[in-house]
């Protein structure tokens, strides 16, 4: 199990799919109807995301046996680079994903129309 998790792409890359799809989801449960409120969802999952993404791979780094006081180590500005650097880079997984999820948001909408 913590060669699929570490080691190989097919579940990490589902993690970060389903965090994707969920993340703008729940944003949607305590933002507002509407145009506005949608774009700030859409600002809002993005921003997450990346921080998500970035502490997932830190955990990952962690997984595979990195010491966490190595990776501290080497600073706080030179791990937000780095795993940020590596967040940014795994929008490729989660970006349609999310925006899928938040183009879907409308079709639940109450109170506003599109």
């Amino acid at each position: 199990m913590g060669n699929m998790i570490a080691d190989g792409l097919f579940l990490p890359a589902l993690i970060l799919a389903i965090l994707g799809f969920a993340v703008p989801r729940l944003l949607a449960r305590v933002l507002p109807e509407g145009v506005p409120a949608l774009m700030a969802n859409a600002v809002l999952s993005t921003m997450v995301m990346c921080i998500l993404s970035a502490v997932f791979f830190f955990c990952l780094y962690v997984w595979q046996g990195v010491p966490v006081r190595e990776l501290l180590d080497q600073g706080i500005g030179h791990n937000v680079v780095s795993f940020g650097g590596l967040g940014l880079i795994a929008g490729i997984i989660w970006a349609p994903i999310m925006l899928l999820s938040v183009a879907g948001l409308p079709r639940k909408w109450v109170h506003k129309t599109w």
